[in-house]
C-alpha cells in the first residue's frame, strides 16, 4: 500500500519501494511522474515468467487501476477549477495558493456577487500575469449563471455562504435561499456541466446546530453528501470539508479584538468560551487534499486546536478590561465539530476525520484511507480539545497570519 493519498492503490512487491520512495520524497513530485514511465516499468515487473496463468487478468486490472489512479483529479497546469464565493477571505488565499503552485492553470474560475470586491482582487490577481484566470459575476442562487460557469470546469470549491449568526436569526429566508437552495444549484450545474469533482465548505456550528446558520450549513453538507445517491454513472464525487473559526477572517474575533484593544475595553461573551481554530492557509491546504484524494460522501473534519475566548483577549490586550457581556442569540459556548451520533460511521485517519454516510462500507474506507473507526461515544469539540493555544502561541499565530505589525504594546487608550 502507499502513502501520501495513494493508500487505496495495491502495487506488487516488485515495484512497491520504488513508488513509496516517490510518494516520501513530495506530493508534487508524484503528481508530476512520468505516467508512461510507470506503466511501462510495472507492466514490465508483472510481464516475468513468476505469473500464474490467473494474473494476466490481474495485470490487466491493475494496468487499468494505476492509469486511473495516476491521471485521477490531480491538480495541474492543465486543471479547470472553479470556486464559489472566490472574492472571501479563503477564496482569496485559494486563489494565491493555486497560482502559486501552477502560475499557468489552464483555467480558474472565481465566481461572486460583488463586482467591486472581484475589481480589487483583479488588482492583485490579474489575468494579464495570468491567462487562466477568469472573474465571473454570478449569485449561486441563479442555476442558470452557474451553468455557464461550470462549462469545461473539471473542479469545483463551494465555498458561498452567508455567514453571520445574528443575521441568520432575523433574516432565515435569505440564509436558507443562498446556503441551502445555493448549495442545490451548485450540485445540479455540476452534473449537468460535466463536473467530476466537488468540495463544499462546511463549518463547526453545522455540527448539533443550535442556530439557523447552523442549520442551513447541515442542510448544505446532507445536501452535497446525498448528491452522490444520485449522480448516476458519472465521474463525479461529492465531499464536504468542516472546520472551525478561520483565524483572522472577516467577522470574527480576532480582527475585532485588534480593533477594540485601542480603546482598553474588549468584550467578553462568556469566560469559558472556546472555539477551534485554523489559518487559511490550513484551510486551503485540507480542501486542496479533498479535491485530489477524497473517496466522495465523506465529511472531512482536521484535527485543530482550540483557544480559550478569555486567552485570546489575553494575548491581543492583555491590559484591557474584560467584561462579560453574554453570548449571543444563537451562539454555543463550545463548538462541536462530531457528534456522539456520528461517531458510529466517523473514521480516524490520523490528520483529520472522516464522517461517512449511513450505511457506507467503514473497513473498506478504512483499509483504503488508512484509518481506523473512533470508539462508541466519541465526540470532538473545541472543550474537551487535548490541544489548546497559549496566550504565547496566540500572539505569534496573530502575527504570522493575521497581522505582521501586531505587538502587545499599546496605543494610549482613546
Amino acid at each position: 500500500m502507499l502513502d501520501k493519498g495513494y493508500r487505496s492503490l495495491y502495487v506488487p512487491h516488485a515495484t512497491e519501494n520504488r513508488y513509496r520512495s516517490m510518494a516520501a520524497s513530495g506530493f508534487e513530485q508524484v503528481l508530476h511522474f512520468n505516467l508512461e514511465l510507470a506503466l511501462l516499468e510495472v507492466s514490465t515487473q508483472l510481464s516475468s515468467n513468476s505469473l500464474s496463468s490467473k494474473e494476466p487478468k490481474i495485470k490487466a486490472v491493475f494496468l487499468s487501476t494505476l492509469t486511473r489512479k495516476l491521471k485521477e483529479m490531480q491538480l495541474t497546469e492543465q486543471s479547470s477549477i472553479l470556486i464559489t464565493g472566490g472574492t472571501g477571505s479563503f477564496g482569496k488565499k485559494f486563489v494565491e495558493t493555486v497560482l502559486r503552485r501552477f502560475p499557468n492553470i489552464h483555467r480558474l474560475v472565481i465566481y461572486s456577487r460583488d463586482e467591486l470586491k472581484q475589481y480589487e482582487m483583479a488588482q492583485q490577481f490579474s489575468d494579464r500575469d495570468h491567462p487562466g484566470l477568469r472573474y465571473f459575476l454570478g449569485d449561486v442562487r441563479d442555476r442558470d449563471r452557474l451553468m455557464r460557469a461550470c462549462e469545461q470546469v473539471e473542479m469545483v470549491v463551494h465555498a458561498a455562504a452567508l455567514k453571520q449568526v445574528p443575521a441568520a436569526e432575523y433574516n432565515p429566508m435569505e440564509f436558507i435561499h443562498t446556503n441551502v437552495m445555493g448549495a442545490e444549484n451548485v450540485i445540479q450545474a455540476c452534473m449537468d456541466a460535466g463536473v467530476k469533482r466537488v468540495v463544499a465548505l462546511s463549518t463547526d456550528k453545522a455540527a448539533a446546530p443550535v442556530n439557523l446558520y447552523g442549520a442551513t450549513k447541515l442542510c448544505s453538507d446532507k445536501l452535497f453528501v446525498a448528491a452522490n445517491n444520485v449522480k448516476g454513472k458519472r465521474d463525479l464525487r461529492f465531499s464536504v470539508v468542516r472546520y472551525g473559526n478561520v483565524m483572522g477572517s472577516r467577522g470574527s474575533v480576532i480582527p475585532f479584538f485588534l480593533q477594540q484593544r485601542h480603546h482598553g475595553v474588549l468584550p467578553i461573551t462568556d469566560p469559558a468560551m472556546t472555539r477551534f481554530n485554523i489559518t487559511l492557509e490550513e484551510g486551503v491546504d485540507l480542501v486542496l487534499w479533498a479535491l485530489e484524494q477524497a473517496q466522495g460522501g465523506e465529511i472531512l473534519v482536521p484535527r485543530l486546536p482550540s483557544y480559550r475566548i478569555t486567552d485570546v483577549a489575553t494575548a491581543i490586550g492583555p491590559e484591557c478590561e474584560q467584561p462579560v457581556v453574554g453570548i449571543r442569540p444563537g451562539e454555543k459556548i463550545h463548538e462541536e465539530m462530531i457528534t456522539t451520533s456520528d461517531a458510529y460511521t466517523t473514521v480516524d485517519c490520523g490528520s483529520h476525520y472522516a464522517i461517512l454516510p449511513a450505511g457506507s462500507n467503514l473497513p473498506a474506507y478504512c483499509e483504503a484511507m488508512g484509518g481506523t473507526p473512533v470508539p462508541s461515544g466519541f465526540s470532538y469539540n473545541s472543550g474537551d480539545n487535548e490541544h489548546f493555544l497559549t496566550v504565547a502561541e496566540l500572539r505569534q499565530l496573530i502575527q504570522s497570519h493575521v497581522d505582521q505589525a501586531f505587538n502587545v504594546q499599546l496605543e494610549p487608550v482613546s
